[in-house]
């Protein structure tokens, strides 16, 4: 019933019913992730009188729209490429939405059970764990019952490292800024704390209300993007004639991978042996390949030659690209897919030795993530919006943590500056590099390094608390990821949806 692979089938009702529903759980994260993520970047300007707590949230939600809309993308499909691929590449199949609503649910509690007690866990962690548990059930329940294949383990282990590096920067470096404007600006009243509800200098206001904005901005472009690929995962799976594809790319883009794809086609099918492949064999040949446990062999080449071969006839049978047929969007985006995914392996592992054939293939592939990974921008409003409401309804638990329960002394101006100057800085870098890090981690392990740096006495329960929860949450949403999974997937079986 919900198929997106070989055949198109025309949406029903209920496809409908869980395509409302599973781009409101998106919406719901999202807005959950205000909670946590956001708040963070209005805590250091309330907490220093630079503004009150209404036009702090507003100004944040605004610039966190900015970010959203301005956002590259990397983020939003890097989270995506976590993903089992043949879940993926049949998202509007029911276990497809299994695996939407177990991810995305398991979060959703996660985020708001940490929240309820004010801690500021991460929505990064909570989702990429939530994906990691998704993935491995997957694996399991499969015929390998093997966990290497479950999920994308070389992708887990770049986003993992950005994720547990990120935190200790942000103590160091926010820290050693802090002694460096120390050591450069002399004047006294950076390093005050508030008096009572009065404001700070006007240009210390300046300073603070600028890297509020900054963190806000950097949030929207990377943590946004977070349930923006899931929602275009979903739109692709039940309406590929409408999102499969970006209709908008211009001709020439459109007509140099089919040229590409035409001299490819030769290449791959020499490097095949004289094996062939096609249809389903070949996405099969395909699919295990650019697995992570995927071995190169004749048959992947064999797989690659048939794509090439079916992707070229169907860009050169149709005189415009926009007049392509809507039962053939999904599967020129599956070929597509399938071929940018295995090409970029090949680049990886330098199988490809003719500097003729590398240019080709990675023109390809570049070609085929400008056809395929694209947001259209009323889901880039949306998410803001949740991003936004989310932040000016449940702001204050977050905030209060940040602010008056990290160190034992009250925040003063530089210390708030140093933490979202550090902050900002790193999130972009991140978001530069396709990333996901955390606002909240980066953030709050900032303020803590700079009152170490201060020597204005840390709050050990807090931290270890804080610390408690950064260690909980991977576990703890792989296991609800894998049991909400494995739940959907048998209550499927019972009642026979496929």
């Amino acid at each position: 019933m919900f198929t997106l692979a070989a055949t198109y089938i025309e949406p029903t009702l209920i496809t409908y019913v869980f395509l409302v529903l599973a781009i409101f759980l998106a919406l719901s994260f999202e807005f959950v992730n205000g909670f946590h993520d956001t708040a963070n970047a209005v805590a250091t300007v309330i907490y220093t009188n630079t503004l009150k707590a209404t036009p702090a949230v507003v100004w944040s939600g605004i610039w966190n729209l900015i970010g959203v809309l301005t956002s590259s993308g990397l983020v939003a499909f890097g989270i995506v490429a976590l993903l089992p691929v043949e879940l993926v590449l049949n998202i509007g199949s029911a276990a497809g939405f299994a695996m939407v609503f177990s991810l995305l649910i398991s979060a959703i509690l996660w985020n708001v059970g940490t929240w309820y007690l004010g801690l500021p866990a991460s929505s990064s962690h909570t989702l990429i764990g939530s994906i990691i548990g998704v993935g491995l059930a997957n694996a399991l329940m499969g015929p390998s019952h093997s966990i290497t294949e479950g999920v994308n383990w070389a992708k887990a282990q770049d986003v993992g490292l950005g994720l547990l590096i990120s935190p200790v920067f942000g103590f160091c470096a926010a820290g050693l800024l802090l002694l460096l404007c120390k050591a450069v600006i002399k004047n006294p009243s950076l390093y005050r704390a508030p008096e009572g509800k009065t404001p700070p200098p006007l240009w210390i206001r300046g300073l603070l209300l600028l890297t509020c904005t900054g963190v806000s901005f950097a949030h929207g472009s990377n943590d946004g993007q977070k349930g923006m690929g899931l929602i275009v995962l979903i739109l692709v799976g039940i309406l590929p004639g409408t999102y499969a594809l970006k209709m908008s790319a211009s001709q020439a883009t459109v007509d140099g991978a089919a040229v590409s794809a035409k001299a490819l086609e030769g290449v791959f099918a020499k490097e095949a042996g004289g094996l062939q492949l096609d249809g389903s064999t070949a996405k099969d040949a395909l699919t295990d390949f650019i697995k992570s446990s995927g071995k190169l062999t004749p048959a992947v080449y064999a797989g690659l030659a048939d794509k090439c071969g079916d992707l070229c006839r169907r860009l050169d049978e149709t005189e415009k690209f926009g007049r392509l047929p809507d039962a053939e969007r999904g599967e020129v985006r599956t070929d597509l897919y399938l071929l940018s995914k295995a090409i970029a392996k090949l680049e990886k592992t330098k199988a490809l030795s003719d500097p003729a054939d590398v240019a080709k293939a990675r023109e390809l592939k570049q070609t085929g993530e400008a056809l395929t990974n694209f947001i259209p921008d009323w889901v880039k409003y949306a998410v803001a919006l949740a991003l936004g409401l989310g932040t000016m309804i449940g702001y204050k638990r977050i905030v209060v943590t940040v602010g008056e329960k990290i160190g034992k002394d009250h925040l003063t101006y530089a210390q708030g500056g140093a933490a979202e100057l550090v902050a900002m800085s790193t999130i972009l870098v991140a978001d530069h590099f396709g990333l996901p890090v955390s606002t909240t981690h980066v953030l709050s392990s900032g303020v803590a390094g700079t009152m170490a740096a201060n020597r204005s006495g840390l709050q050990m329960a807090t931290l270890r608390n804080i610390l408690m929860a950064w260690i909980l949450t991977l576990p703890v949403c792989i296991f609800l990821g894998a049991f909400l999974f494995a739940f959907a997937l048998n209550l499927i079986a019972l009642i026979g949806i496929h």
